[in-house]
C-alpha cells in the first residue's frame, strides 16, 4: 500500500489528475471537474422554465417542444474555457461529465421523462476523422448514464460538409446548414420523442436544421438540450 502510494505520488508529479476549471488536485471519486467547481457552475435552470431564452429561440422557427441549456457560456467565466478543451483540444470526457452531471438536472423533469431517443448532433465524416469524436456525442453518452434513454447516433448525419459556424450572423449560419442533414432511416424515429443534443446554442441554426429534418417523420417529437447558451 504504502509504495504504491509513493508510486502514485512521483506519476502525478508528471502527470498531474487535476480539475480542468481550477487545477486543485481531485480526489478519490472525482474525475476532470472536482466536486466544487461542478457545484458552482453557473446552471441557467432553464429546464425548470418552458417559456425560457433557449425555447424561445425556436419559436416560429421549428416545432421544438422543450430546449434548454446546462449553464452559461459567459465571458470571462473561469467555465468557457471548458467547452474549447472538449471542442479542440482533444478532452472528450469534458463532454461526458458534464453531459452526466446535466442528465441528473432532467431526470427530474416532467416533460423530460417521456424522451424515447437521445441523437447528438452529428459531424461531417470528415471533420470527425479531423477531430477523432464527437464532442456532442460525448454529451449525449453522459445523458444516457443519468437519465437511462438510449442512444442513436446512426440515424441522423450531416451529408454536407459545413464551414464552421464560428463568427458568422445568423443568416450565414442559416444558409450555411440548410439541407446538411438527413435520416439514413427514418421509420426507425416514427412516433418517437427525440432529444437532439450539442454543445452550445447560440442562434440556433444547426439545431433548428436537425429538428426540422426529425420532424419530417411522422408522429416525431423534438426536444433540445445543449451543454451551454451563449448570445451574439
Amino acid at each position: 500500500m504504502v509504495l504504491t502510494r509513493i508510486l502514485t505520488d512521483f506519476i502525478r508529479l508528471f502527470y498531474p489528475n487535476l480539475c480542468m476549471v481550477c487545477h486543485s488536485d481531485l480526489t478519490k471519486g472525482e474525475s476532470t471537474i472536482c466536486t466544487s467547481c461542478l457545484y458552482h457552475i453557473p446552471r441557467t435552470k432553464y429546464w425548470l422554465d418552458s417559456e425560457n431564452p433557449v425555447a424561445k429561440i425556436f419559436w416560429g422557427r421549428a416545432f421544438v417542444q422543450n430546449a434548454c441549456s446546462f449553464f452559461f457560456f459567459a465571458k470571462g467565466s473561469r467555465y468557457r474555457k471548458l467547452l474549447h478543451q472538449l471542442k479542440y483540444n482533444g478532452k472528450k470526457e469534458v463532454g461526458f461529465t458534464l453531459g452526466k452531471e446535466f442528465g441528473n438536472e432532467l431526470k427530474m423533469i416532467e416533460s423530460y421523462k417521456n424522451i424515447d431517443l437521445i441523437v447528438p448532433v452529428p459531424l461531417h465524416l470528415k471533420r470527425f476523422k479531423q477531430r477523432g469524436y464527437n464532442q456532442a456525442e460525448e454529451i449525449a453518452k453522459g445523458l444516457q448514464v443519468s437519465m437511462g434513454i438510449p442512444l442513436s447516433t446512426i440515424n441522423l448525419v450531416r451529408y454536407n460538409y459545413t464551414e464552421t459556424q464560428t463568427r458568422k450572423t445568423r443568416t450565414q449560419r442559416v444558409e450555411n446548414v440548410s439541407k446538411a442533414f438527413r435520416l439514413e432511416t427514418p421509420n426507425d424515429f416514427k412516433g418517437k420523442h427525440i432529444l437532439i443534443v450539442d454543445d452550445i446554442v447560440t442562434t440556433g441554426a444547426t439545431l433548428e436544421e436537425c429538428a426540422t429534418t426529425v420532424l419530417e417523420v411522422e408522429g416525431t417529437k423534438v426536444s433540445i438540450a445543449t451543454l451551454a447558451y451563449t448570445s451574439l
